[in-house]
């Protein structure tokens, strides 16, 4: 009988823990946002177009710092590099 209370406890402690867990991730939303199509429609469209929009500001910035960077590499007038580097940035000045 002792043996089968301690079973019993286990299983107790691991069903708390599971609770514990499942509460923590919001496991509970998730369901529900899962059962309502319409939501979840909509919070992938709002989602996609934040994506959209980051990616885009972030190449812009990233593009941008390149070029002052390349445009810096040009004015240390280094033989080959400074070259090959002024062509890169004339043909994105002539793309703008």
């Amino acid at each position: 009988m002792e043996k089968k209370n301690n079973v019993i406890e286990e299983l107790n402690k691991k069903l708390d823990n599971l609770n514990f867990v499942m509460y923590k991730n919001h496991v509970l939303d998730l369901v529900e946002l899962l059962g309502n199509r319409k939501a979840l429609f909509f919070r992938n469209i709002w989602s996609g177009i934040a994506k959209g929009v980051g990616i885009g500001i972030g190449v812009t910035v990233i593009t941008a710092i390149l070029v002052i960077i390349l445009h810096k590499i040009v004015t240390l007038n280094i033989p080959i590099i400074g070259e090959y580097i002024a062509d890169i940035v004339d043909i994105v000045e002539r793309t703008r």
